[in-house]
């Protein structure tokens, strides 16, 4: 089965937007890339922007996707914490063609102006993200009664500044160094 043209636009929107920019990528380079005419986009997408908020979409779904597999093999609390670090590391060690670069939505977030919907959209993720930790480490913690959530928002700062860090250095050993550093935490609940 052959993908649609919806399909090839958004992958190869998801390819060059990633590698390049969003600001960077034109429509030609996008139909080009995807083997499709031009006038498919925009029976696919009504403009750009619509393809930005779908290739937007599909970055929170592909780290969903890397998260919810680590966490389908956590056995406790402390695990599925421990996945979310690694969904991260997964991302960052996935087959990018120029490499890989960071967080694909931070990367975009900066290209969008304040108040935008992308950058909406990006912290609706990040949000997310730090909405997962809270649940494990509440879970982790039920039975001292203990407020976990500042500890859910270290972790999420952690995650980001090791994911920047990951994407300047090309792999993922800062999110491994951030997760032990998460779990020696943990060690205090």
């Amino acid at each position: 089965m052959t993908d649609s043209a919806h399909d090839k636009l958004l992958n190869a929107a998801r390819a060059l937007f990633y590698s390049h920019g969003i600001n960077n990528t034109g429509i030609d380079a996008i139909t080009k890339r995807a083997g499709v005419a031009k006038k498919s986009l925009y029976n696919n997408f009504s403009s750009k922007d619509a393809l930005i908020e779908a290739y937007l979409t599909a970055r929170h779904q592909e780290w969903l996707d890397f998260y919810y597999a680590r966490e389908k093999r956590a056995q406790t609390p402390r695990d599925k914490v421990v996945a979310v670090f690694e969904a991260y590391a997964d991302h960052a060690e996935f087959a990018y063609e120029e490499g890989f670069r960071g967080c694909g939505l931070l990367n975009a977030a900066a290209e969008f102006p304040a108040g935008s919907p992308g950058r909406l959209a990006v912290r609706q993720h990040k949000e997310q993200v730090e909405s997962i930790l809270a649940e494990h480490l509440a879970e982790l913690a039920r039975s001292t009664g203990r407020d976990t959530q500042p500890l859910a928002r270290h972790f999420a700062f952690l995650l980001e500044g090791s994911i920047s860090r990951a994407g300047l250095e090309g792999d993922s050993r800062c999110i491994f160094q951030a997760s032990e550093m998460a779990q020696q935490m943990m060690e205090a609940l």
